[in-house]
């Protein structure tokens, strides 16, 4: 407001200019975090694709995973998929982040009071829905890689890259391929970012509120390693459907699952309730860590902004 303490101060000249829109976006960018948890992105996609159907497991334990692959493929093996990860974090989280961002501001009172925690969880959900559509052809790409290693050397896709993985898909199965798993996509980032970035939010008020902490790094992390946790119990379920339906091959003429439904009824009947949740122990390891390396880095060039932009 014009009549405002701090614009007073300032004066009109110095008064706070709003975020330019490439900013906002750039601020989303956290591609820098995926390659520090593409490992375990790779672990967690192969284990709910391991026993798929049947009550017997690939892979007993994460650990037994990880020694799997690296005995089998190396160390080159663990890094599959890696460019089809940053494409995804290129696409897919910018564009989260950068429309949470916008919303959050719009939504923010003229006194500087933020949404409360209903609004969060809806601004959450409408920037990862339009997000996960964005992105969903980079997911494509990224299941199919990480997967590949598993099948015996005839049935491999092959991709080199992710950019080959596209091209080929859209050669060989159409370009609606690439969009195939939307819908449980998008669930699944409702899910997520309504998790994630309201639980965040609100466990950073929480922790600043208490009185012992300050709006520092070790605060962010708090907060980041909790928002990790809520977001992991709530979403895996929701993602190991949409992991199987962007793996599956069509057999004689007909998918291996109609749906998203279809396969958590499948998983359930076939392989166990629990095994919704197969795979939590690198998922909450690759989430916790990107999440903390995302919400850091957001914080630290929001105020890097504020304090070399705002101010000049």
């Amino acid at each position: 407001p014009a009549g405002s303490r701090r614009w007073r101060r300032l004066g009109p000249e110095r008064a706070p200019k709003p975020h330019p829109q490439e900013t906002r976006f750039l601020f989303g960018a956290c591609m820098g975090a995926t390659v520090f948890v593409q490992p375990l992105d790779l672990v967690k996609n192969r284990m709910q694709l391991s026993g798929e159907g049947a009550k017997t497991k690939e892979y007993k334990t994460s650990f037994h995973a990880v020694r799997s692959i690296l005995r089998k493929e190396g160390i080159r093996g663990i890094y599959t998929g890696l460019s089809a990860g940053l494409l995804r974090q290129a696409t897919y989280t910018t564009t989260r982040l950068g429309i949470y961002t916008i919303l959050f501001e719009k939504l923010t009172k003229a006194d500087g009071t933020p949404p409360n925690f209903f609004m969060k969880a809806g601004i959450g959900m409408t920037a990862g829905a339009t997000g996960a559509f964005v992105g969903t052809p980079a997911e494509v790409a990224l299941i199919r890689m990480t997967a590949d290693g598993r099948l015996p050397p005839d049935q491999r896709r092959g991709y080199t890259n992710v950019f080959n993985a596209l091209l080929r898909i859209t050669r060989e199965e159409g370009v609606l391929t690439l969009w195939r798993g939307c819908v449980p996509t998008m669930a699944r980032a409702v899910v997520v970012n309504a998790a994630q970035l309201a639980s965040y939010s609100q466990s950073k008020q929480f922790l600043l509120g208490s009185g012992y902490f300050r709006d520092n790094i070790f605060c962010h992390f708090c907060a980041s390693m909790i928002s990790g946790l809520v977001t992991t119990a709530a979403s895996m379920p929701v993602d190991i459907a949409k992991t199987r339906i962007q793996n599956m091959r069509t057999i004689a003429g007909k998918p291996e699952y109609k749906n998203g439904l279809d396969v958590l009824l499948k998983v359930i009947r076939y392989e166990g309730f629990f095994s919704l949740w197969k795979g939590f122990t690198p998922y909450y390891a690759r989430l916790g860590p990107h999440t903390v390396l995302t919400f850091i880095f957001l914080e630290q060039m929001n105020k890097f902004y504020k304090k070399f932009f705002l101010s000049a």
